[in-house]
């Protein structure tokens, strides 16, 4: 995949600064920015705090809680110095991924308590994107971001918004900002970082729509993998995701999940949801690891852990998983998790682990 996504903000701000600096003459303090209550002046000053806000959390390594500081404008700054305060902001933002490893992430409340580099850059990118809109629409400019931007945006924390034809107008759409053919307003949203589930050994990592995409298309999903992987199986469960993601069917808690190990941070495998759980609170989980990490106890651990999280919750109460029926190492892995036996078909035993 390549992006970490500081490139993304950077090319967020340019756009902002490129549009905003035309009209820095205009009065902003009395002028609302688009549909919310704040002033054009106050949104952009908006900007700034969050840019400066996500590099602090992401630089700081807070885990619990925002770092308590805030970014203040001396008096008398005038609409160029905002902008300019917008620049250096992002820069630092930018610069904070850039420098930041992979592995690392930092607490912010939505919705899982932590994001990654990714989720912060794109964090960072919706904030501009998404509030220059509103100055712009404040000020009757016109303000057309790159198709690209929105698209990193939607593909990384939103990943349970059914994709449109136009990722713009799509992103609006998602943050109650506009309309689309076919799709009733949104009156209350909120972005979703990806679910991380850490073992002794592993950590769970949710793979996003984009990555996902990646593992489809013969990449790497941004992980660095043991040597032959990813396995086929990760690749056809990204392809499963990609389907329902494009459907707008895909719920992140329930997709697929890459096996990273804590010592070296290389992928060692996949495993995830076959869907969302069904009126009956049933849902299937499937898994694969690459030879190299086999017969080390790394799949009931892994096991054990997302299903665990998945029986903590009130909308499942069985997990099944089916097992081909020659592959005796995988039925060992689900036994001992404390699957039982509940059937078999033409695919293979079916098992069941109950809340």
């Amino acid at each position: 995949m390549g992006s970490t996504g500081a490139l993304e903000v950077e090319e967020a701000v340019a756009s902002c600064l490129a549009l905003l600096s035309t009209a820095t003459e205009r009065d902003w303090d009395g002028v609302r920015a688009g549909r919310l209550e704040w002033s054009c002046r106050r949104t952009a000053e908006h900007i700034a705090s969050d840019l400066i806000s996500y590099a602090g959390q992401l630089a700081g390594r807070a885990q619990h809680a925002y770092l308590p500081f805030d970014i203040a404008l001396d008096d008398g700054t005038d609409n160029s110095g905002v902008l300019e305060v917008i620049g250096a902001t992002g820069a630092l933002l930018s610069a904070t991924v850039r420098t930041t490893p992979r592995e690392v992430r930092a607490f912010h409340p939505l919705p899982f308590r932590s994001a990654n580099r990714e989720g912060f850059a794109a964090m960072g990118t919706a904030e501009v994107l998404v509030h220059t809109h509103d100055i712009a629409e404040g000020l009757g400019l016109t303000y057309q971001p790159a198709r690209e931007l929105a698209e990193f945006v939607l593909t990384r924390i939103f990943p349970h918004i059914r994709p449109g034809a136009d990722p713009w107008r799509t992103l609006l759409w998602a943050t109650g900002r506009g309309n689309l053919p076919g799709r009733a307003p949104v009156t209350g949203w909120r972005w979703h970082n990806n679910l991380v589930l850490p073992t002794e050994r592993l950590t769970l990592e949710g793979v996003h729509p984009a990555a996902a995409a990646d593992l489809v298309n013969g990449g790497d999903g941004g992980f660095e993998w043991i040597p032959g992987g990813p396995f086929q199986g990760t690749r056809e469960a990204a392809t499963f995701m990609t389907k329902a993601y494009q459907a707008g069917l895909h719920r992140p808690e329930f997709g697929v999940f890459a096996l990273v190990r804590q010592e070296d941070g290389r992928a060692i495998g996949g495993m995830g949801f076959h869907s969302v759980p069904d009126e009956e609170g049933r849902t299937e989980v499937g898994y694969d690891l690459v030879e190299g990490a086999r017969g080390q106890g790394y799949a009931t651990e892994a096991l054990r852990a997302l299903t665990g999280w998945a029986l903590a919750r009130d909308d499942v109460h069985t997990v099944l998983a089916t097992v081909e029926h020659d592959n005796l190492a995988s039925q060992a892995v689900v036994s001992r998790v404390g699957f039982k036996q509940a059937g078999e078909d033409d695919e293979g035993l079916i098992y069941e682990l109950g809340g």
